[in-house]
């Protein structure tokens, strides 16, 4: 955690920054620069040395990720693009009339004063964007999940490789301090031999299960729907799978692609892993019955095998939109010595001591000896260090470890500070 002292000199150097920034920025992106306390890696940036940026894709999430990007020192907004005509006006309100604002994407990518765009439109768009520009030679940051379909993934692959750009998915929890503090406990063996891991994401609430609010001005007039269903099977006008496309398979990913993703990246960040070997999953709908085609509910068990960083393990994951106890996420890292619980914004170890029986409870406790003749109940008491080779654990206290993200630290902002870095070299 940083000192206060640390904490005054970063916001001393970070308002020097802030000043080669444009006098008339937004009043949400001051805003944002102002819950910046804590920061990692942030270069010093030249006046002239600007990254200008265009979004792609200007829902709930184009506007945190474009406001959250403007606030990184040296960032400059140019352009937007989205099919609905109120997020267009929106973006003017927020951003200043002088930004561009279109229908059509390629309007950015082909936009010569665009160095990086970032893709923030519904899944079935995100590698068809992003292969085009890259082609056109623009940076990518791209919101998770990278692909709706595996066989894109290679295709997107190829785009980064022969384009020498940057490309940086939204998974912002890889560059998360809970996580980095996560991965150096346990390369340090802090909980001693992975074994199992429990991951859930529950929500009880009706916009928690997608069901985001329709504009009343939603039409044929106001909104680019042949483009939006472009490549996928054709419908006849419908608000709803436009603004709640994440609740249909032919835009979205379900729960695996939107919410699964964040405990991979986040999992697989700690343990250096590449992925589980086999995966096992099952689901329904069972709650909302709202038109959707993806599941409300979601169970999977993934088999991890061992490698240079990480034993074999599994995982169990869960996500529930219909959960009585009010929803929230965990994640526990279960080891023979410790269990690390996981949170977005908190890390906790507790380590419970590992015992052998004692010479009593060997005997006439719950164990099969209690059922033996006397005399080989004797034989087994005057031998017990025979039948029992010390496996207890070193440490022989309980003891617990806390890390806690001061308040407004945002890990969306790390991640972008590192996708800036890398674009700047």
């Amino acid at each position: 955690m940083a000192s206060k002292s640390s904490r005054r000199l970063f916001l001393k150097n970070f308002s020097a920054l802030i000043a080669l920034s444009s006098s008339s920025l937004p009043a949400a992106v001051v805003d944002q620069q102002k819950k910046a306390l804590l920061k990692r890696n942030l270069k010093t940036i030249a006046a002239n040395d600007r990254v200008q940026i265009g979004t792609i894709g200007m829902g709930i999430i184009g506007f945190i990720d474009t406001i959250t990007a403007l606030s990184v020192p040296g960032v400059e907004l140019i352009g937007v693009s989205d099919l609905y005509n109120g997020r267009l006006d929106h973006s003017k309100e927020v951003f200043g009339e002088k930004i561009i604002c279109t229908r059509d994407y390629k309007e950015l990518i082909n936009n010569k004063d665009i160095d990086a765009v970032l893709i923030c439109t519904p899944d079935h768009w995100h590698a068809k964007i992003a292969i085009d520009a890259l082609k056109a030679g623009k940076h990518v940051y791209c919101e998770k999940p990278m692909i709706q379909n595996l066989s894109d993934g290679n295709k997107v692959i190829k785009a980064h490789k022969d384009s020498n750009c940057v490309f940086q998915v939204g998974s912002q929890f890889v560059s998360s301090i809970v996580f980095e503090e996560a991965r150096k406990q346990f390369s340090s063996g802090a909980i001693g031999n992975l074994n199992m891991i429990e991951a859930r994401y529950n929500r009880n609430s009706s916009i928690g299960a997608w069901q985001y609010t329709i504009p009343p001005d939603a039409s044929l007039n106001t909104i680019d729907w042949e483009q939006f269903v472009k490549g996928t099977k054709k419908h006849a006008f419908d608000p709803v799978r436009f603004f709640r496309w994440r609740n249909y398979w032919e835009y979205g990913t379900g729960v695996a692609g939107d919410l699964f993703v964040h405990l991979f990246s986040g999992l697989h960040h700690i343990l250096s892993s590449k992925g589980p070997e086999r995966v096992v999953a099952t689901g329904g709908l069972r709650f909302w019955e709202d038109g959707r085609d993806v599941p409300d509910i979601m169970l999977g068990i993934c088999d991890y095998p061992k490698t240079p960083t990480h034993p074999a393990f599994n995982l169990s994951l869960q996500t529930n939109f219909a959960h009585g106890g009010g929803g929230g996420t965990d994640m526990k890292i279960i080891g023979s010595e410790g269990v690390m619980d996981l949170g977005f914004r908190s890390l906790k170890i507790t380590k419970t001591p590992r015992y052998n029986p004692t010479r009593k409870q060997l005997v006439e406790g719950y164990n099969s000896v209690r059922t033996f003749s006397n005399s080989i109940k004797k034989q087994i008491s005057d031998n017990y260090n025979k039948y029992y080779v010390d496996s207890s654990s070193d440490n022989d206290e309980k003891n617990v470890y806390e890390f806690q993200l001061p308040d407004n630290y945002d890990e969306r902002f790390d991640h972008f500070i590192n996708f800036f870095n890398a674009i700047r070299g």
